[in-house]
């Protein structure tokens, strides 16, 4: 039966009166613990993250990754005496490090492609890099499945895949879109034009618009995708980062005095380029995106959309086989239940 709210002309049934209120607390209870419970907890142990850079030799992917994390993460990097080779087929390499500021450690992983867009025919050039991402979904899917286990799985899976566009200052090459059209579904793209101090302020501009125009004229979602936004105040932010999608980047490791402050840049005979000043180029807003604002939300949809439609693929697979199995089985064993006519 409704009862009337003696503090209004309302009437409340039953569900009104306990259907989205909020009860004033009498005191303080300490829920906002959880979050520093949280943060001891997740500090205990390094974050995770795996990155992967695909692009044609000689377009700086290994000093965009070191100028990325301030240290030298990159393969190229880490081996003494490293000499650069063009390889015949695409290989791909990885090199894991513990990172930790301030306290916070990070397990960056960084995954590099060399051989790929280096040949005359570059066809399925892309293959082994479908074909890693993938057995990584696998491996991942392997251990979920398995009946104990482990407390805390090891995520080899790629969280980001920074894709280097040549600064030709045209348009997309077909290469670029084909490989952008294959993996764009699996694993979370964000496109760079490379050294983009080699065009001018509207040069840029325009190649921009330009591979802005093929991405969709070739239906390629690159991340951070529209259908993925939680909430106004998500699509509000992933709008500007949209915007300015693929960011021009320039990277180095040197470091150059500049007013009286060391920053890092490019020297040329007209001056220095300032790799963090975005009047010179974008690469803060790469870093930012990639560090500082969606590190946590990459990893997100790479494991609850890129891996989840993987394993929901390959379950649907397994079960299908099973049915065809006992589907087999069954006739199988009827035909072994009949008996062969007599010729008494």
């Amino acid at each position: 039966m409704a009862e009337k709210d003696p503090d209004s002309d309302v009437e409340l049934t039953p569900n009104d009166e306990t259907e989205g209120l909020s009860p004033e607390l009498f005191g303080y209870v300490g829920i906002e613990a959880v979050l520093d419970q949280m943060r001891r907890k997740a500090m205990k142990t390094a974050f995770e993250f795996n990155i992967m850079v695909v692009g044609q030799s000689g377009l700086g992917k290994s000093t965009l990754v070191n100028t990325l994390f301030k240290s030298r993460v990159s393969r190229k990097s880490c081996i003494p005496n490293y000499e650069e080779k063009i390889f015949k087929t695409v290989e791909l390499q990885t090199i894991s490090h513990i990172i930790e500021e301030k306290g916070v450690k990070l397990k960056l992983t960084v995954i590099d492609t060399p051989g790929f867009g280096d040949q005359i025919n570059n066809e399925n050039c892309w293959d082994p890099i479908v074909k890693y991402i993938q057995e990584q979904y696998e491996k991942y899917l392997r251990e979920e499945a398995v009946i104990n286990r482990k407390r805390r799985i090891p995520d080899s899976r790629v969280h980001c895949c920074i894709y280097f566009v040549p600064p030709t200052g045209h348009w997309l090459r077909p290469l670029d879109i084909e490989f952008m059209k294959r993996l764009y579904k699996i694993v979370n793209i964000v496109p760079v034009i490379a050294k983009a101090d080699t065009l001018t302020l509207e040069e840029r501009k325009d190649f921009k618009n330009r591979i802005r125009q093929g991405l969709k004229a070739n239906g390629i979602s690159v991340y951070p995708q529209k259908e993925f936004d939680e909430d106004a105040e998500d699509r509000m932010l992933n709008d500007k980062i949209r915007d300015n999608i693929p960011f021009a980047v320039v990277g180095t490791d040197k470091e150059h005095q500049v007013n009286g402050k060391r920053i890092l840049g490019r020297k040329t005979k007209w001056g220095i380029i300032e790799v963090e000043n975005i009047a010179h180029c974008e690469f803060s807003y790469l870093r930012d995106l990639l560090i500082r604002s969606h590190l946590q939300d990459l990893k997100d949809v790479t494991h609850f959309v890129h891996y989840e439609t993987y394993r929901v693929n390959r379950l649907n697979e397994n079960n299908s086989m099973s049915l065809n199995l006992r589907h087999l089985t069954s006739l199988n064993g009827a035909m072994g239940k009949e008996e062969p006519e007599s010729n008494l």
